[in-house]
């Protein structure tokens, strides 16, 4: 079989979440970001690992994304929308029994008059300019919106990620202007806003990247295992090129393996002679170009080539695979091609 496998294990993605629960303050509840596909690794298996290990409320980025992960879960864990109520979002909404996060006065409009009584968070913006009601805004229809009863007031980071960048209480100060005195849960904090430190806390924080052991939770038990099948052995003579280009031209004789995965599959061109595959403990370098659906490797000093090689793995977490493309490790997971046979293991309990 010419599919690579990515191999997930729920059971550190639990063991991730229960540690971030652990380092919240006390009262304050730990949720679940599973938006996009559960950030590659599949939104459902990851959503109903992370329930049984005892989280109860999780965010996607869309209305449609919930579908899959309100199968996994059944009714009653509560499932909050990111971008809000949009035009079309009523009848998910409603069948799914979603939360959506309004981010504007137009999206409260449409709620209130598409959907009476049904619940909603407000989405603020305290300094990213990017979702959420404004200060002008918010004060403006404050009154009115607290009267209808949300359920969740949120903001999120900027700069989180970087612990000692103003921008970290400039926000926080502006939430608490905004909120304070309210009545209403309160969340800022994705997986960087947890590491802050409890000032950021509130009543619900958000992990994400952090549940797979990505920074900046990068003392969590990595989650992921990517293995790359190999297609083909070859015998390159001294002076004979690989790949496009013919950028890697080999300076003796050469045992070359050709695996079966690309920069379709999510392997950037960045990784083109740089990145390194490993055959259990043993590195073995990435050769020549990534192609579309293929990359070269010497396997040389291999005393056997294996049926498979990792390009992630224990040698080789996300972001050690990110820093060689130059990118970040929410980068990476996400481009995790659909071509990958997912495979899970553990329960998540």
């Amino acid at each position: 079989m010419a599919t690579a496998r990515l191999s997930i294990d729920l059971d550190a993605i639990a063991a991730n979440w229960r540690r971030l629960d652990s380092m919240s303050a006390p009262g304050t509840q730990t949720g679940a970001v599973v938006k996009a596909d559960a950030y590659g690794c599949g939104a459902g298996p990851v959503a109903a690992a992370l329930a049984r290990a005892g989280a109860r409320r999780f965010f996607v980025a869309l209305a449609e994304e919930a579908i899959t992960v309100r199968d996994a879960l059944g009714p009653g864990p509560q499932i909050n929308v990111l971008s809000g109520h949009m035009p079309g979002d009523a009848r998910l909404i409603r069948d799914l029994d979603l939360t959506p996060m309004l981010n504007s006065i137009e999206q409260i409009m449409r709620h209130a008059e598409g959907l009476p009584g049904h619940p909603f968070g407000i989405q603020l913006d305290t300094g990213m300019n990017r979702l959420g009601l404004e200060m002008s805004e918010w004060e403006a229809v404050a009154p009115m919106v607290l009267e209808l009863g949300p359920e969740l007031i949120m903001s999120h980071l900027c700069c989180a990620d970087e612990p000692d960048h103003p921008m970290n209480d400039e926000q926080l100060g502006a939430f608490h202007a905004m909120t304070d005195g309210c009545g209403v849960p309160r969340s800022l904090s994705a997986t960087g806003g947890i590491l802050l430190g409890e000032r950021f806390h509130f009543d619900l924080t958000r992990p994400g990247i952090g549940l797979h052991g990505a920074r900046p939770f990068a003392a969590g038990l990595p989650a992921l295992r990517l293995s790359l099948p190999v297609i083909q052995l070859r015998e390159v003579a001294e002076g004979e090129i690989v790949g496009y280009g013919g950028t890697w031209q080999a300076e003796g004789p050469t045992l070359v393996a050709t695996l079966s995965a690309g920069y379709a599959d999510g392997l950037f061109r960045a990784l083109s002679g740089q990145a390194t595959l490993w055959a259990g403990d043993v590195p073995c370098p990435l050769i020549g170009r990534v192609s579309m659906d293929l990359i070269t490797v010497d396997v040389s000093h291999l005393e056997s080539v294996p049926d498979t090689l990792d390009i992630l793995g224990p040698h080789q977490r996300v972001d050690d695979l990110a820093d060689i493309a130059g990118t970040i490790g929410y980068e990476v997971m996400t481009a995790l091609g659909p071509r990958y046979l997912r495979t899970y293991s553990g329960q998540g309990a």
